[in-house]
């Protein structure tokens, strides 16, 4: 079939003794146009995808279904048409499953808050011990009269 919309590329055909010997299949590259009306075509129920390829002379299914995750208005995530209006009992498992992800993220996060502030109490144990053991002062000790006597000095500069 051979349609304005349709271009063909890459045809290698060999003859041999007066005989043609297929090479290399053709390979059609299809309007933005055709693409969008086969996905419509298709989304109302006018044709299946292998009426399509028999009506335009597509090569396969598999370009069609293509066009259909990309034109078209059918939700691959969720297995559902994104225009139709989803019923109550769908919104309600919807709800409760994003209840149940929130849950388990709430307490993974509850999880990583309680290792961290096990780790910060351990290394102020570590500290302590490393202050007692060497006689040496590790921490700084910031205390409001040296933060005053800072401030003054960046004031006379």
């Amino acid at each position: 079939m051979s349609r304005p919309e349709i271009a063909i590329h890459k045809t290698i055909v060999m003859i041999k003794n007066g005989q043609n010997h297929y090479l290399k299949r053709t390979q059609k590259d299809y309007s933005t146009a055709l693409k969008l009306d086969v996905v419509q075509e298709i989304e109302r129920g006018e044709l299946t995808t292998y009426g399509a390829m028999r009506k335009y002379g597509i090569q396969s299914r598999s370009t069609i279904v293509g066009w259909l995750r990309k034109f078209g208005t059918f939700d691959w995530v969720n297995q559902t048409p994104s225009n139709m209006p989803k019923s109550t009992e769908t919104k309600l498992l919807e709800l409760e499953q994003k209840v149940k992800l929130l849950e388990k993220q709430k307490a993974l996060l509850e999880s990583q808050i309680e290792k961290a502030d096990k780790k910060a109490i351990l290394f102020d144990m570590m500290i302590d011990l490393a202050e007692k053991e060497y006689n040496i002062p590790i921490r700084k000790n910031s205390s409001p009269e040296q933060s005053k006597n800072s401030e003054k000095r960046n004031k006379k500069r």
